[in-house]
């Protein structure tokens, strides 16, 4: 049983900063790529940044510049600084977790996504 828990959501002024946190707990062998979802009310669920096993990047247009995705592949862990927010930003953000390998009982490949943690972003 493999889960993610997000970490560091919360109210924050437009201008300002936050990073999120995001842990893979279980019998991880290992993860090809780990990121971030986000979905407004409303709107469509949009991929924000992800970075591979790797250290290769890929960014929303909307975030670029002012958002940085890092990893940790031997903690499974993945990082989301947020900086200069607009009020746009705002959403529930879903880390996300791609082809995670666990080998108990049986060596398997699948897909994980967290439960989400609430951005909000005031003008």
């Amino acid at each position: 049983q493999v889960q993610l828990k997000e970490y560091g959501g919360g109210l924050v002024q437009a201008g300002g900063s936050l990073r999120l946190s995001c842990a893979a707990f279980g019998s991880i062998f290992s993860i090809d790529e780990m990121g971030w979802y986000r979905q407004a009310p409303g709107k469509q669920r949009e991929l924000v940044a992800t970075i591979d096993s790797g250290g290769s990047t890929n960014y929303a247009d909307s975030v670029k510049g002012r958002f940085t995705i890092s990893g940790d592949y031997v903690k499974n862990m993945v990082y989301l600084q947020m900086n200069s927010l607009k009020p746009g930003d705002t959403a529930v953000y879903y880390c996300n977790a791609w082809g995670v390998v666990t080998t108990i009982p049986e060596r398997k490949t699948s897909d994980y996504r967290g439960q989400g943690t609430q951005v909000t972003v005031s003008s």
